[in-house]
């Protein structure tokens, strides 16, 4: 499944001063998917930055939650997310 702008991701702690913000999504595409090229097609007019921070959560029978940065927001259009990795 592709990404809706209609089902687009919910900014749930906007950022303070340089700090970074937390966003959550919920698909019924994995997240590898999700951590396609140009996914969110509308990233930059959500007001997402590179840096901030998505918790991806699946909603259909394999029920699951990664947490994902966005790595590259295109002026005007699109926004990457990568997978997280947690130290």
């Amino acid at each position: 499944m592709a990404y809706a702008t209609t089902n687009p991701p919910k900014l749930m702690i906007p950022r303070m001063g340089t700090g970074t913000a937390l966003w959550a999504y919920t698909s019924t595409d994995v997240h590898t998917t999700v951590a396609g090229a140009d996914y969110f097609s509308n990233g930059d007019a959500l007001g997402m930055e590179v840096g901030d921070v998505i918790m991806v959560s699946k909603s259909s029978a394999t029920i699951g939650t990664t947490l994902h940065y966005v790595s590259v927001v295109t002026a005007g259009g699109a926004a990457t997310v990568a997978a997280a990795i947690l130290a």
